[in-house]
């Protein structure tokens, strides 16, 4: 087992506020440290000045250093295979996962807290604070509230940590099991697809997808990061799963087994963005309207805003570029001819002196980057290790359901591709689910277009 043993410098207490302005990682392998990394970073933003007095870290000595995307790729590789290890893990984890986060990448690793360890392994101590635990335990610390400083102590303090555990024959170390048997455990695949968690009482409590179902349902019995993170582990007393394969049709399946399920861990995690969308429709006269509204769970909106002000300023900035009408995208009054129309920037569709054709050929070169690259087409994509492919259909710009096919993607056989396809439900969730995996994957997926 390794340990990457890691802590971090930022700007402030908040991962959503703050910025990482140095990190160091030393990677432990139980006896000693095999690799290690540490660099200042560029915050992209002050540093203040309450955070240099504590630190020592200036703005000119960040302003020459590599921003946080030009380590990424080394944090990533050097803590692969890793129990991140820190000295209030939630701390440092949080800040890393949320550097990452802005990129757009989903960082995941196994945390384990020395505070939590220490107070467990060596109770009764005034205090656990990484300075006081140091001079209790004799453990100089060089450089105390710099990266590698305090990355160091902590290397050494869970080296102590480490002899203490196996002299009090503790077994903090292992993974926990709560309700689960070894049999259960072992017997999970390590394959792609869907796992359904159940309490006691046999209720589903939450649905999950993973690239390896084995280590993701290990992981949440390990996770003590969070307080429902923790109260959910306990709960656990049986797990089930679907083997798919497929990444993208994991993805598809979970959004709909949690949309007809709705277990309480997943209720839990709240919609916090797409709240307003701009939709389209034809009135009487032909001609297509765009407007910003509320997202419902049955509504399919053109694109998504976390804020409604953030839908009405797109959509005046697209009329104005494209001469659309305000009144027939509902940002003027729907009584009277729209103002633009007196002053020109208006070609007159809400006055009549303008036709639905020539109109509605400007509103689609508008919503055309919003839609599927194609109104029809299957995206097809192989299973690894295996002679299947995973089938995704899209008709007329909607999302109609996936299957599994056995065949040579150098012979493909359209009325086979129609016929292992299982009906599903289109909506907003699963259109974002596909053009996300399509944009990020294009290169491996093969699109068929019919």
């Amino acid at each position: 087992m390794n340990y990457a043993i890691i802590d971090v410098e930022t700007t402030g207490s908040s991962p959503i506020n703050g910025k990482i302005t140095e990190i160091a990682i030393y990677i432990y392998n139980g006896s000693e440290i095999i690799d290690s990394f540490c660099s200042l970073i560029n915050p992209e933003c002050g540093i203040p000045w309450n955070i240099t007095q504590l630190t020592g870290i200036t703005n000119e000595m960040v302003e020459s250093a590599p921003k946080f995307y030009e380590i990424a790729k080394r944090i990533v590789e050097i803590t692969a295979n890793t129990i991140f290890v820190a000295h209030n893990a939630a701390f440092d984890y949080s800040f890393v996962r949320e550097e990452f986060k802005r990129l757009g990448y989903d960082y995941k690793r196994k945390t384990m807290c020395t505070v939590s360890l220490s107070r467990k392994l060596i109770p009764g101590l005034r205090s656990y604070s990484l300075g006081n635990l140091c001079h209790d335990l004799d453990i100089i610390i060089e450089e105390r509230h710099r990266a590698g400083g305090d990355a160091l102590a902590t290397v050494k303090l869970f080296e102590k940590l480490l002899r203490q555990n196996e002299t009090l024959e503790h077994d903090l170390f292992s993974s926990r099991k709560g309700h689960l048997t070894e049999e259960t455990i072992a017997s999970l695949p390590g394959d792609c697809g869907v796992y359904y968690f159940y309490d006691t009482k046999g209720d589903l409590i939450y649905i999950g997808k993973s690239k390896n179902i084995h280590q993701r349902v290990i992981a949440h019995l390990n996770n003590r990061l969070t307080k429902k993170a923790m109260e959910m582990s306990e709960r656990i007393a049986s797990v089930s799963h679907e083997v798919t394969g497929s990444e993208l049709i994991a993805l598809l399946l979970e959004s709909e087994e949690i949309k007809t399920n709705r277990p309480f861990y997943n209720r839990m995690q709240k919609r916090s963005a797409n709240n307003y969308g701009i939709f389209s429709f034809e009135d009487s006269d032909g001609f297509m309207n765009l407007q910003v509204q509320k997202i419902t769970e049955e509504s399919i909106p053109l694109t998504s805003f976390n804020f409604y002000q953030e839908g009405i300023d797109l959509l005046h900035t697209k009329a104005e570029a494209h001469n659309l009408c305000k009144k027939l995208c509902h940002l003027d009054d729907q009584r009277s001819p729209c103002f633009n129309s007196r002053i020109g920037s208006c070609l007159g569709a809400c006055e009549g002196k303008e036709n639905p054709e020539s109109y509605n050929a400007r509103v689609l070169e508008v919503i055309r980057p919003w839609l599927f690259h194609s109104p029809n087409f299957f995206i097809l994509e192989n299973i690894r290790n295996t002679e299947e492919m995973a089938v995704v259909k899209i008709s007329r710009g909607k999302y109609i359901g996936y299957g599994f096919l056995s065949c040579d993607l150098s012979r493909i056989d359209l009325e086979a591709l129609n016929d292992c396809i299982r009906s599903k439900m289109d909506n907003w969730d699963t259109r974002i689910i596909i053009k996300g995996y399509m944009k990020k994957y294009h290169r491996s997926l093969k699109v068929l277009e019919y």
